[in-house]
């Protein structure tokens, strides 16, 4: 098993981060809409109701998708890649949970405040 490969260390470093920074943006929330902290885009910024509730959602999203490519790393273990296979596979990992957690939170916003 290479454990020094893209396919493996990029998932699972940035699962990782991912898990650290959901705990900590659920367990220490931005209290009031800013432009510095927490779960920021123009439908999560209203109001102050659609901004708690982003937070809790996004961070709670954040933790499962970073959790997702912690696991997803194991296949950097079982298939012997290129590294640039290897970096393109582990990118294309992260920029889809990125994406996930994005898209799931907004469409979760829109389903919540259908009438703001």
């Amino acid at each position: 098993m290479d454990f020094n490969n893209s396919l493996f260390m990029m998932p699972l470093m940035t699962g990782v981060i991912f898990i650290i920074a959901g705990y900590i943006a659920l367990k220490f929330p931005p209290k009031k809409i800013n432009s510095l902290y927490g779960y920021r885009t123009s439908s999560s910024m209203k109001n102050q109701e659609r901004w708690d509730f982003a937070q809790v959602y996004s961070s709670i999203l954040m933790i499962y998708c970073g959790l997702g490519l912690t696991l997803l790393s194991v296949f950097g273990l079982l298939f012997k890649l290129s590294e640039g296979q290897g970096v393109l596979i582990g990118t294309i990992m992260i920029i889809i949970a990125t994406l996930v957690v994005l898209y799931k939170t907004e469409k979760a916003i829109k389903q919540k405040f259908k009438n703001d």
